[in-house]
């Protein structure tokens, strides 16, 4: 009798491995770009942790650290298997669950989406900083990796997924990764609440300035160097392509930070750092899709109006009164949704095909229908089973010393942001 596949990995048996064989030099090359994307993971906790305060920077640290973690285990365990297992459906993957065995070829794939993963689940946590429960945050981000992001990258990506069939374009994940990550932002911003003092009583919003622009730019450079993994890697073949792929990825950073600074410039306001970094990172997002399928010329188009779209998506979000702290959700979901309907539009060879252009819209529209609304269950959920907000106390003092015990500065601590009693409290829990 032939045993399901999750109860066969589970004893250890043979799976099947879906990743197209690669060469030796192939290998090498994609467990490279895995590397690089994982150091990704540092740049989103410097640029965050930056645009944090002084008394929720280890917070929003440990929160990066841990999502990375929580991350791994559950898309080995089941995230892979709904993803890229077989599927005969069209809709989700029904082996590769606890893989055990498997080719090199295998082990390469399996290492790389991974870190695509805990790209999707770490959007969230700077969204939602400064005011979010650790274990609430974790368990989203458990959710997000186990079934949000590797069921619709199973239709995207997965050779049988119903809209890889109908040919939609993600060469790396502007939707599949990035969108996906900002919808569930913003589903987890909608039900945590603004941060306390954000906006007046007339809901004119208050400027909370982070403790560290310095991180913040670091952030941005180490995250535009892990994209060159990320685009990069996304060939998954040592191969010339990626000449043009992490040009491409270049040029569109650049330009989303032109962008932005243009904007800041004709609507005669200042020229902020954190708004260039952004901007720079957006254009990064927007060419995720495209970058294998344009020519420079359109890249730095779409870089550059992903910039101006992240600058006047974060003006929307304020009018809104939705507190997004680190811009994560004009920078991943709209700037994300962007790029996926150029690579439609400036599709080398093909430009402004109706049909592409249509399929692209729909995997957009069905990539937001999907994380969004799922998303905002799971978080209404998470409140309710598991605490999502924190209490008003621990906001005040601060989520480093309330969750953690701990102080990211303790050198500068003051009454507001450290109290010894409560750091005794949490010690001995």
């Amino acid at each position: 009798m032939k045993l399901p596949p999750l109860f066969a990995s589970l004893l250890l048996l043979p799976t099947v491995s879906h990743a197209s064989d690669m060469s030796a030099t192939d290998i090498v090359w994609v467990t490279t770009a895995a590397a690089l994307v994982f150091i990704m993971q540092a740049g989103f906790a410097l640029l965050e942790s930056g645009l944090s305060r002084a008394k929720n920077a280890l917070n929003v640290v440990m929160k990066n650290y841990m999502d990375l973690c929580v991350g791994t285990l559950v898309f080995w365990a089941v995230g892979y298997g709904i993803m890229f297992g077989s599927n005969p459906s069209g809709w989700f993957g029904e082996d590769g669950f606890m893989l055990s065995h498997g080719s090199s070829s295998t082990w390469a794939m399996l290492l790389f989406q991974i870190m695509f993963a805990a790209t999707a689940a770490t959007i969230a946590s700077g969204a939602m900083a400064e005011r979010t429960r650790y274990v609430g945050y974790l368990c989203g981000a458990m959710l997000i990796t186990g079934l949000i992001y590797p069921l619709y990258g199973s239709w995207a990506w997965n050779s049988n997924g119903w809209l890889n069939q109908l040919g939609f374009i993600d060469f790396a994940g502007s939707t599949v990764v990035h969108s996906i990550g900002g919808w569930c932002a913003l589903a987890g911003i909608m039900v945590v609440g603004p941060r306390l003092g954000r906006f007046d009583q007339k809901g004119k919003p208050r400027t909370i300035p982070g403790h560290n622009l310095s991180y913040v730019a670091l952030g941005g450079f180490i995250l535009w160097f892990g994209w060159f993994g990320f685009n990069g890697g996304s060939t998954l073949a040592a191969s010339v392509d990626i000449a043009r792929v992490n040009l491409n990825t270049q040029l569109a950073a650049a330009a989303g930070a032109v962008g932005s600074v243009l904007y800041r410039v004709l609507s005669r306001r200042p020229v902020l750092l954190t708004e260039t970094v952004n901007g720079s990172i957006a254009g990064l997002v927007a060419i995720t899709a495209g970058c294998a399928t344009m020519v420079p010329g359109y890249a730095i188009i779409t870089g550059f109006l992903a910039g101006l779209l992240a600058a006047l998506g974060g003006r929307l979000m304020l009018a809104m009164r939705l507190d997004d702290v680190v811009g994560a959700v004009p920078v991943h979901a709209f700037a994300g949704a962007w790029g996926t309907l150029a690579a439609g539009l400036f599709y080398d060879g093909d430009l402004f095909d109706s049909q592409r252009i249509l399929v692209q819209l729909l995997g957009i529209v069905v990539a937001f229908g999907w994380a969004f609304f799922t998303a905002l269950i799971m978080y209404m959920l998470v409140a309710i089973l598991a605490g999502l907000r924190a209490p008003a106390i621990h906001e005040q003092r601060g989520l480093d010393v309330s969750e953690h015990a701990e102080s990211g500065y303790p050198e500068f601590a003051s009454g507001n942001l450290y109290d010894a009693d409560l750091a005794t409290d949490m010690e001995r829990r």
